[in-house]
């Protein structure tokens, strides 16, 4: 049976550059299936999915909407209800790949919907907006975005090329078959930064030799969002979650937070995870000028020319243990902490750049303060990349592990 493309788009504005894009598609033998989230006018060619019914679907009613009074209600019914049909289709076998064309209100209607889609799953988004910053619009899934060079308005001898490719690359993708691997392993996440590497290429072998596959995240904000996502959706059976700066970032308003909610979703998933206070001695700015005022008494380290890393301070480090305690503490699976009492970092380490002892044992005791009982907390008297303390990671989670088989 051939494969389907969904399609994604307002019919009303773009109705045209939809019906080659359908075209192509079609003439590479791949079935299409069009959703219309138009508005106002009416749809170019009959789509698949109406209008009406993806408003229905968001929790509204299209003849409200399209009234034109109501724009902002509008994308966001539509993008709530573009979210459920997408999301069905895919659950009732009829999305095999998802395209999208639109500016800055089409894309963020599209996204939404393709963002309910698993990694893995085709996904491309003709955009206005593709050569910029389209972290918001792709959150933690593999969006390819292409970018439309000219509006979405029409077709010319530049946007008949754009959407010939795209047309192309989705067909592509969809029609693409993986390799296949002879052993599918469990999967494992560990979060890394520059200085844990070490510490997490140690306690990958250790875990590699035991028949695990360890997926690592660079902790830069998308970073450990994504992680946190793949563990949501339940691709994981366990976390090593060694490098948990982004909470430093969140505390002092650095550019690679993810967020408050950062190392829950271990526990709101229900695997077995190994929490480190890693790299939490540092928050990170983009070059040394954009170090906010109020830091500019602090240490600071130019890590590179567009990387300066602000050392954080007591009361930082306390704040950032009671959010790895909250953390543990809601944990429906078997969960432990480990503490490197020899520094968080490479940069952390007795005679190194950020060492201050007094800054880590706030962390440390906050933990300990606000963790319920039965959580163990392991303190090893090494810093975090010395390979004892990665063995000791690495072995805590196997034997979790174990335990829950």
């Amino acid at each position: 049976m051939s494969k389907t493309v969904v399609l994604i788009g307002a019919l009303d504005t773009k109705g045209q550059e939809f019906a080659l894009i359908k075209q192509l598609i079609e003439a590479t033998g791949l079935q299409t299936l069009t959703v219309d989230f138009g508005v106002m006018g009416e749809p170019a060619f009959e789509p698949d999915v109406k209008r009406d019914a993806v408003a229905a679907a968001g929790g509204g009613d299209l003849t409200h909407l399209a009234s034109g009074d109501h724009k902002d209600e509008a994308m966001q019914t539509m993008a709530t209800g573009l979210a459920v049909v997408v999301r069905r289709l895919y659950d009732e076998g009829k999305l095999d790949g998802i395209i999208g064309m639109g500016g800055t209100g089409g894309t963020s209607i599209a996204t939404t919907g393709m963002r309910t889609l698993p990694v893995g799953a085709p996904k491309v988004m003709v955009s206005t907006v593709g050569s910029g910053d389209v972290s918001a619009y792709a959150g933690t899934k593999d969006i390819t975005f292409m970018p439309s060079i000219v509006d979405v308005a029409g077709i010319n001898s530049i946007s008949r090329v754009i959407y010939t490719n795209a047309a192309g690359a989705i067909a592509g993708m969809v029609q693409a078959e993986a390799p296949a691997s002879d052993d599918q392993k469990p999967l494992i996440t560990a979060s890394m930064f520059g200085n844990t590497t070490t510490s997490v290429d140690q306690a990958r072998s250790v875990m590699e030799a035991r028949g695990y596959e360890v997926l690592v995240f660079h902790a830069t904000g998308v970073g450990g969002r994504t992680m946190e996502s793949l563990i949501s959706d339940g691709y994981i059976v366990g976390s090593l979650d060694i490098t948990t700066t982004e909470l430093a970032d969140h505390v002092c308003g650095g550019v690679f937070s993810a967020g408050p909610e950062r190392c829950m979703a271990a526990s709101l998933a229900g695997i077995p995870a190994v929490i480190v206070p890693g790299c939490v001695d540092m928050a990170n700015f983009d070059g040394i000028e954009t170090v906010p005022d109020k830091y500019k008494d602090r240490t600071l380290y130019e890590w590179n020319p567009n990387v300066t890393l602000l050392r954080t301070n007591v009361e930082e480090n306390r704040v950032m243990g009671q959010l790895i305690a909250a953390a543990a503490n809601a944990a429906t699976a078997p969960v432990a902490i480990v503490l490197p009492l020899k520094g968080v970092s490479m940069l952390d380490s007795p005679g190194g750049q950020f060492w201050d002892p007094t800054a880590d044992q706030a962390c440390f005791d906050a933990i300990k303060q606000n963790l319920r009982s039965g959580i163990p907390v392991y303190e090893l008297d090494h810093n975090i990349n010395d390979p004892e303390f990665s063995d000791k990671v690495a072995n805590t989670l196997l034997e979790m592990l174990r335990n829950e088989n």
